[in-house]
């Protein structure tokens, strides 16, 4: 049986590289150019061709995503991109223009088009047009339901993509214009300022319609689509996609850990575990979540983000190497930790292991009371094998 797709953001080379090991059948990343997420690192021509070698490596996929919503000048070089993401081994791109599908059909037959959600598409006869088109596969408006995917599943044959975690807009998928308004930056061209988060004042007439230390934002919470997840794989659905090309290298290795072991669980026939898959998340959110749109049209109070976060679990380190010999691991700290703080580590093949640090040394192998400088190497002693891409949490007992 054909295992669903989970399919994972990357917004540089670092983290496409942590989306693979921890359990990403295939990365969705962003070149300099024709890319939404302008604020990304995103990936020149050489880190997509490394990118490409590395998925190859562990039996992954990388896809390109072209959804910009182009004007006439964006399109300069487009036929060369194209040809050159084909020959490094890229397996699709992501778009929404019209020409630039055009185009690639014509001249890059081996790398398959994907229709972006910037599309909203969220009815079987729209997937059917773009099937006769020769697009391969449709990422689905975050605005359908189940009950849509299921009647969409059963009227077409195209390939279709869901999206089960990450940030949600407050308009259809991305039709915004509130940072041309605001900032002067066309979301729709990569400079999304999501204003829809905000602080603002909210009146009827001239009366304020919240407390003054509480300010309105009609941003939506985050999507968490745990509990979807079966249903999807049994409607025949093609790939779980996680957003998030800006998010950290710690936060990918979060969420996509956690949903790789709800899907594997799923197909082995094991009880799923929700408060442990839940009890993960969590310790990479920092925005209160709901279903959206899965279960149903959703109310004001499942929908509406209320400023009411939640506190992230600090990540500190990520494991470079470890040696077996003397037991000690070689970390690159990220975030400050000391001596007797409780550190959780954790892998795409380490259960959560928990120890108090007792000692920590530089490469000048000299003692330290805590870990102060991001990027620095420090060495620690573990009574347990770690491996490289294997990270480090500060766990604060409450």
């Amino acid at each position: 049986m054909k295992k669903i797709e989970l399919l994972s953001p990357a917004g540089n080379l670092e983290k496409l590289k942590t989306a693979i090991i921890y359990g990403a059948d295939a990365v969705y990343i962003g070149g300099k150019k024709f890319s939404l997420r302008a604020r990304a690192s995103n990936f020149d021509l050489e880190d997509i061709k490394e990118a490409c070698e590395f998925a190859e490596k562990h039996n992954s996929k990388v896809y390109v995503t072209m959804n910009i919503i182009p004007h006439n000048e964006d399109f300069e070089g487009l036929e060369e991109y194209l040809q050159y993401l084909e020959s490094v081994g890229v397996k699709a791109i992501i778009t929404s223009s019209p020409h630039i599908i055009d185009v690639a059909l014509r001249l890059t037959p081996k790398m398959e088009v994907h229709l972006s959600t910037q599309l909203s598409i969220i009815n079987s006869a729209s997937c059917n047009y773009y099937a006769d088109l020769g697009v391969k596969r449709i990422v689905l408006g975050r605005e359908t339901t189940l009950k849509d995917i299921e009647e969409i599943k059963r009227n077409t044959n195209i390939s279709l993509e869901v999206f089960v975690h990450g940030g949600m807009c407050s308009s259809y998928s991305g039709r915004c214009m509130l940072s041309n308004h605001f900032v002067n930056r066309d979301a729709n061209r990569g400079g999304c300022a999501h204003s829809c988060r905000w602080d603002y004042f909210l009146y009827d007439d001239e009366k304020l319609l919240h407390s003054e230390d509480r300010f309105f934002n009609f941003g939506a919470k985050d999507l968490m689509g745990l509990r979807a997840i079966p249903k999807l794989i049994d409607l025949g659905v093609d790939s779980l996609k996680i957003e998030g090309r800006m998010k950290s290298n710690y936060y990918i290795a979060t969420i996509v850990r956690t949903y790789r072991r709800l899907i594997d669980d799923y197909y082995a026939g094991n009880k799923l575990d929700y408060m442990y898959y839940l009890s993960e998340l969590i310790k990479a959110e920092n925005r209160l979540t709901s279903t959206g749109f899965l279960f149903g049209d959703v109310t004001v109070n499942e929908q509406l983000y209320q400023h009411d976060g939640i506190p992230t679990k600090e990540f500190v380190g990520i494991v470079l190497d470890y040696n077996e010999n003397t037991k000690v691991a070689k970390i690159e700290q990220r975030n400050f930790f000391k001596i007797g703080d409780k550190l959780e580590f954790f892998g795409p093949n380490l259960e959560n292991t928990h120890i108090i640090v007792e000692e920590i040394r530089d490469e000048e192998n000299n003692l330290l009371d805590a870990a102060r400088h991001p990027k620095q190497h420090i060495f620690m002693k573990l009574d347990f094998p770690v491996s490289e891409y294997d990270m480090i949490r500060l766990v604060i007992d409450k």
